[in-house]
């Protein structure tokens, strides 16, 4: 890693070290509910911290409000250096069951409650969960471009968007963040890192370690880490680091022991070419 950064400055003035911790996994079953044991989520969420991680992203559907109010009651007060991102747009109706909701008197109720799980006066980062489709993005986001004028909101993002809606975004309003899926093995949105670095916009990939049979034993990026003496989620998670200066990684977990796991992936160091062929296996 040591030509490759280790921190981004997100929106201009937050720098965060570019290995974060998504916490979509310390809810319960099917990203629902309450989680079997709620004391262990919150000592995953502070041992983050305690490893480095100054960029927790969450979202108000994940339980829902669940791992937002985990989050608030483990970091009391939160450290002024830890970004907590959160997201909205994203209704439940059961586990594993999602449907967009865009309507601007929906994400500002959506927003209020944020701060209030979250015990904060302002949300660092808050990001669009997705489109809806019923309605306008530029209502959608006007609407939050308004709660960022009143200081409840300091920067704007998307998540699982192509290149065209970006830039209809930014038409109304500043947009920091992206976060869609993406990792070694499923690459579909390649077009979106570019997009990103080119200017200025950090790319945040969820779902990002690889899957299926690339990671099985003798499966391509399971021989790889093999290879190297490391776990296949630290290859993945290396990766990503290496793909783009402006992707950061969320990896998630609710358990204190993958975590540390994975933090280790900010010390995983190839050459070009071996991540060339990483690459080309795992495509």
């Amino acid at each position: 890693m040591s030509d490759i950064s280790k921190t981004f400055v997100l929106g201009g003035d937050l720098t965060v070290n570019r290995l974060g911790f998504g916490a979509m996994r310390i809810v319960g079953e099917g990203i629902w509910g309450e989680p079997k044991d709620p004391e262990n989520s919150k000592k995953v969420v502070r041992r983050a911290v305690e490893l480095g991680v100054n960029f927790i992203d969450t979202a108000d559907s994940y339980g829902p409000a669940v791992s937002e109010r985990l989050i608030g009651e483990a970091l009391v007060p939160c450290p002024k250096d830890v970004v907590v991102a959160t997201k909205g747009g994203l209704t439940r109706q059961g586990p594993n069951k999602w449907a967009p909701v865009g309507r601007p008197e929906y994400l500002i109720q959506e927003l209020e409650m944020s701060l209030r799980y979250l015990k904060k006066e302002a949300i660092q980062l808050w990001q669009l969960h997705r489109i809806d489709p019923k309605t306008p993005v530029e209502e959608s986001l006007g609407a939050m471009k308004e709660m960022q004028k009143q200081g409840k909101i300091h920067h704007i993002g998307l998540s699982e968007v192509k290149v065209p809606e970006i830039e209809r975004a930014r038409k109304v309003v500043e947009i920091v963040s992206v976060q869609n899926k993406y990792n070694v093995g499923d690459r579909a949105h390649d077009d979106v890192v570019d997009y990103c670095e080119k200017h200025g916009i950090a790319f945040i990939p969820w779902f990002p370690v690889a899957a299926g049979k690339l990671v099985q034993p003798g499966g391509a990026l399971d021989a790889a880490a093999k290879k190297h003496g490391i776990a296949v989620s630290q290859l993945c998670l290396a990766w990503l680091l290496h793909r783009s200066p402006v992707i950061l990684p969320i990896p998630g977990t609710s358990s204190v022991e993958h975590l540390e796991e994975n933090m280790k992936a900010a010390d995983v160091q190839l050459t070009d070419a071996e991540w060339a062929e990483i690459e080309t296996a795992a495509a």
